[in-house]
């Protein structure tokens, strides 16, 4: 399903489509992650839930983000970074240009109701980007988290 660009809902305050939006950290420990984060860098919890079937904790740090998996790291050090989550306006339209193009894209847009959807795309040097786009119909305090007013 392809969104009319009349129905694109921009983030922010800006006509911006792309916003790197956070980054994506395994934790083998994921409320000693939490509690980390929250006493050297004043992280603010802002939601506690499933995502695919995993339990995932998305985070404020400032006007930045991250989420946490509830998974041990693949490794250590750079190898706890699971991806970059890229925040986009048009998913639809950048995952066909990214298709088209041959970029390396292993599923199609799996959608989580509302319109919002994500897949992950292959970068240079083995770094996956999670582009996403936020449903309509999502808590208030998720769609505040992703720039939208409540």
């Amino acid at each position: 399903m392809t969104t009319s660009e009349n129905d694109w809902q921009y983030p922010y305050g800006t006509k911006q489509r792309y916003h790197l939006q956070h980054v994506h950290l395994f934790a083998s420990d994921i409320d000693a992650t939490m509690d980390y984060y929250k006493k050297w860098f004043d992280a603010e919890v802002m939601w506690d839930g499933d995502v695919a079937g995993a339990r995932n904790v998305f985070i404020k740090v400032g006007i930045g983000a991250m989420h946490l998996y509830d998974q041990k790291p693949r490794g250590d050090g750079k190898n706890a970074v699971h991806h970059l989550g890229m925040q986009v306006v048009g998913i639809a339209d950048l995952y066909d240009r990214m298709v088209a193009a041959g970029l390396h894209v292993p599923n199609p847009i799996r959608r989580l109701g509302g319109e919002g959807g994500y897949f992950m795309v292959g970068a240079p040097d083995g770094v996956v980007i999670e582009i996403f786009e936020p449903g309509k119909v999502r808590e208030a305090v998720v769609r505040k988290y992703y720039g939208f007013e409540g």
